[in-house]
């Protein structure tokens, strides 16, 4: 690590490059899994499918973690796609993690308007007790893209129609080959089911986040700028690179 600092509530810590920022959040999550599960029967996480997340889900899913006392979310899928689609945030984590560890139950979100309350029921009855998430390139968390992120949503799940700096960001990653075959909405977490962690770990690494980072930390917490929401958790840390970093 080379610094750690704080902006209000958020720490921040910043490292050389994405595979140590990556590695070091996935040792800090599985801490704080291991301190809950000495004190509760289970723990409930919700993770977020991207590219940025690809070094920390990798390290975290080697963990020798009791994983048949964690329950595992994840916070955002596109309305749409066919079942099973490799473009899919439920493939993508399947990938990753969700089909390397014997998790004690995984709730995937399934792409349909109608499973809003369904997954909203789900949040109710299992805590969140900690969110492993990233920041756009727009600053988004989630899906709560600047034009619908709402910090006092009554909703816990919802659906939105997604920004175009969001889904040109979805060809940028390598996710879909061309703009027109990104969906134009997806099913969300909303920021206050997000926030509701006892716990968030948010991990932004590389250049193309440079722009998002120094937006998140700096100015007035504003739904404009939807990851400024992790400024008045009282239990997030930010792990960036020196490239995310760039600006600051």
């Amino acid at each position: 690590m080379i610094r750690k600092f704080k902006k209000d509530k958020l720490e921040v810590r910043l490292y050389e490059d994405r595979a140590t920022s990556g590695k070091d959040a996935a040792r800090c999550a599985v801490e704080k899994v291991q301190e809950l599960l000495a004190v509760q029967p289970e723990v409930n996480i919700i993770f977020a499918a991207a590219p940025s997340q690809n070094e920390f889900l990798e390290a975290f899913s080697k963990a020798p973690l009791e994983w048949e006392r964690i329950n595992a979310f994840h916070m955002d899928e596109y309305i749409g796609l066919e079942t099973g689609a490799a473009e899919r945030f439920g493939s993508f984590l399947y990938k990753a993690i969700f089909g390397k560890v014997p998790f004690r139950s995984v709730h995937y979100l399934n792409g349909n308007e109608e499973d809003v309350t369904r997954y909203a029921a789900l949040l109710a009855q299992y805590p969140t007790d900690i969110v492993c998430m990233g920041i756009g390139e727009n600053a988004h968390i989630a899906f709560n893209d600047p034009p619908v992120a709402d910090f006092n949503d009554p909703y816990k799940v919802k659906v939105v129609e997604l920004d175009e700096v969001c889904r040109v960001q979805q060809v940028n990653d390598k996710c879909f080959d061309t703009l027109e075959d990104v969906p134009t909405h997806a099913i969300t977490l909303t920021i206050p089911a997000l926030m509701a962690a006892r716990f968030v770990y948010c991990i932004v690494p590389g250049p193309t986040k440079a722009v998002a980072v120094y937006n998140t930390l700096n100015g007035v917490i504003r739904e404009s700028v939807p990851a400024t929401a992790l400024r008045e958790h009282e239990n997030a840390i930010l792990f960036i690179d020196q490239k995310s970093g760039s600006m600051l």
